[in-house]
């Protein structure tokens, strides 16, 4: 006998929670004791087991939907069985009923499809550890092609960067189940490989089927568009083809009787500005707009020609991702700002120095790293890491250095940057700059920082603040070279100064901490020879 799971309540305050993610899906066997989902209450992620044995019929809730505690998230029973009645008779969510009322008998009962011999599922692989979507940002294979173990099916764009995707199979290319330009989640089927001529067309549809959830269980919503149909697209953006959406044409917005008018009078309405609410042509706008159309041009009150357009496209993953991290640090991390000013006249002539040597060429921006890790180095506090149990006090300093690209803002991390000279420092960070752009990084390059540095001075930024990026405990925002009059030994003399500020998580670091920092690193920056000992 079929039987009904619903919210439960996980904590004394709990009022309804959030189903984090679904460890089983419909159709699959369900023993006592197994975990049948992840939980979000008021306070934390718990895992949900089953107090029941069967196959899973039904899943009433889809990934990241909140419900209150006690309504139907779920049944389990007899493969096959009709649970209807017994969701209506106990949910009192008529959403839910409606739901389950127009799911036809045909779906209930689950259909059978045998998987056709020889072929191979490709799914969305999980790229990065964080990953939880990807973008199919360009097929290299269509269908119909052979492809080789080895051979490059897709770019897929990741939260972090764009990826090669490789195929472990040989065969033809037979099915495409995400669009260029579309996201899904991880798991879900990719494409399908087999043996040419395999008719795959039932089963591809069995895979939308399988789930009476409204929502596909492992393919994407793109999916269910006709197998060897191009997706409708009309422009390309940085390598995505998304759709573009131009407001070319305005909706005039005008009363009948206005429209009448207009019409008999022979005058195009869309010339016409509207007095009624809302802009809104009326009748006294065509009156108006006819007794003037003789007079002199000078007479005649401006009337805005423009028409308003724009583009929309879908967020990239990077970009959802920037979104994601930087709205928990900011709102989660105590932030407090400390700003400096420094004289960089000894680091201006030292620059010019350490240049002239042949075949060397150092920025300001290398001193800063490099200053920079000296000091963390001496203050080991501004180098940790919070974590809900622990801070992590870090002895070793792995510089991430922020990168603009086209989709927000990369972070490759330089190890042990303390160890590395100016001009190390220089190379690597050009090397990261160029490949970051092009999206050419690796995952192992752009984890593990422990403090950041993020400078626009190229840009003639003179200061501004910055986002920690946790688990991070401080941030570096670096601004440009100024030149402007400066006080030095009671004169007043032209000289060149460079404002910072430090961003700190005031959970680890305290004002008077990140203060000491400050001034270590300003003996460094201010004589960078100091450096070189």
């Amino acid at each position: 006998m079929a039987e009904i799971i619903t919210m439960p309540r996980l904590s004394d305050t709990m009022t309804e929670g959030v189903i984090a993610k679904w460890l089983k899906q419909v159709g699959d066997k369900v023993v006592e004791g197994d975990i049948l989902a992840e939980i979000e209450t008021d306070k934390a992620t718990m895992e949900f087991e089953s107090f029941y044995e069967g196959t899973l019929l039904y899943i009433g809730i889809k990934e990241g939907e909140t419900t209150k505690v006690d309504e139907v998230i779920a049944v389990i029973g007899e493969k096959g069985e009709d649970f209807t009645n017994l969701i209506k008779s106990n949910s009192v969510n008529k959403e839910i009923q409606d739901k389950v009322e127009d799911v036809s008998k045909d779906t209930i009962e689950e259909k059978e499809f045998v998987k056709p011999e020889g072929i191979e599922i490709i799914s969305m692989p999980k790229l990065s550890d964080t990953m939880t979507e990807g973008t199919v940002s360009k097929w290299l294979k269509k269908i119909g092609d052979q492809v080789n173990e080895g051979d490059i099916l897709a770019e897929i764009e990741t939260d972090k960067a764009t990826m090669e995707f490789e195929s472990f199979y040989q065969g033809t290319l037979l099915y495409i189940g995400i669009e260029e330009g579309n996201s899904a989640q991880i798991d879900s089927v990719l494409a399908i490989i087999g043996k040419a001529g395999t008719d795959i067309t039932e089963f591809a549809k069995s895979l939308k089927e399988q789930s009476i959830d409204i929502p596909e269980k492992t393919v994407s919503s793109n999916a269910n568009k006709e197998i060897n149909k191009p997706a409708e697209q009309d422009k390309t953006i940085e390598n995505i083809t998304v759709p573009r959406t131009t407001k070319s044409n305005v909706r005039v917005v005008a009363s009948p009787l206005a429209k009448k008018l207009a019409q008999e009078k022979n005058i195009n309405i869309q010339n016409i500005q509207g007095s009624g609410d809302g802009g809104r042509i009326i009748k006294r706008d065509i009156e108006n707009y006819f007794e003037t159309a003789g007079s002199s041009t000078s007479n005649k009150p401006f009337i805005p020609k423009g028409q308003e357009n724009y583009e929309e496209f879908p967020n990239s993953q990077i970009r959802k991702t920037i979104a994601r991290r930087l709205g928990e640090s900011k709102f989660n991390a105590p932030h407090y700002y400390l700003n400096v000013e420094y004289d960089m006249d000894n680091a201006i002539a030292f620059r010019n120095q350490y240049n002239s040597i042949p075949d060397t060429k150092i920025s300001f921006n290398d001193i800063v790293i490099k200053a920079t890790a000296l000091a963390l180095k001496k203050h080991p506090q501004v180098n940790s890491q919070w974590f809900d149990d622990k801070i992590r006090i870090n002895h070793h300093v792995h510089m991430g250095v922020a990168v603009a690209v086209d989709d927000g803002l990369l972070v490759p991390v330089l190890k042990f940057a303390d160890e590395q000279n100016l001009t190390q420092i220089g190379s690597q960070i050009k090397d990261y700059a160029v490949r970051a752009r092009d999206k050419k990084l690796a995952l192992d390059e752009m984890e593990g920082s422990t403090f950041t540095v993020s400078n626009l001075g190229m840009f003639g930024i003179t200061d501004f603040t910055s986002i920690i990026n946790q688990p991070n405990s401080a941030i570096l925002s670096v601004g440009a070279i100024v030149q402007k009059p400066v006080v030095k030994e009671g004169n007043i003399v032209v000289g060149n100064t460079m404002k910072l500020t430090l961003a700190c998580d005031h959970r680890t670091v305290d004002g008077a901490t990140g203060a000491l920092f400050l001034q270590t690193l300003k003996e460094y920056i201010e004589n960078p020879v100091t450096m070189l000992v």
